[in-house]
């Protein structure tokens, strides 16, 4: 099992992730995990740990690392709002079908004003939009 491990892992934390090397070549044949870096996909910063330099190999196998973690975090992005859409359907059909007039009266204001929020963001960024392609800028 220990052959078939990878060469790095990464602590995934919120905006980043703890670099370790992956060390099975010992004395013990334990797995052994030496911090490397500390990785910053927000800003694109790759810090060593400590007084370490980072090979070509490590840095190539970070910035990979990174470039796949944003497109995970871009598809999971996208997943959740389409999931999003798919509970307001939910949220539509109960109020309809279900909900009490007790019920309505606790959630009908929140709702309200949070749809009214995302209806106001979605029509500005649809009309700046259609204005960008139509090669008019609105300042």
């Amino acid at each position: 099992m220990a052959g078939d491990l990878p060469p790095y892992y990464f602590r995934v934390r919120d905006n980043g992730a703890f670099v370790f090397r992956v060390d099975t070549e010992n004395r013990q044949r334990r797995i052994e995990m030496d911090q490397i870096a500390v990785v910053n996909i927000n800003n694109g910063q790759i810090k060593p740990h400590g007084d370490r330099a980072l090979t070509q190999e490590d840095l190539a196998a970070i910035q990979d690392w990174m470039a796949e973690r944003v497109r995970t975090l871009a598809a999971r992005d996208l997943d959740d709002i389409f999931r999003a859409v798919d509970y307001l359907n939910q949220t539509t059909h109960w109020a309809q079908a279900r909900a009490t007039e007790e019920q309505l009266e606790l959630v009908t204001d929140a709702l309200l004003l949070a749809m009214h929020d995302l209806r106001t963001v979605l029509v500005r960024k649809k009309a700046d939009r259609m204005l960008a392609a139509r090669g008019i800028t609105n300042d």
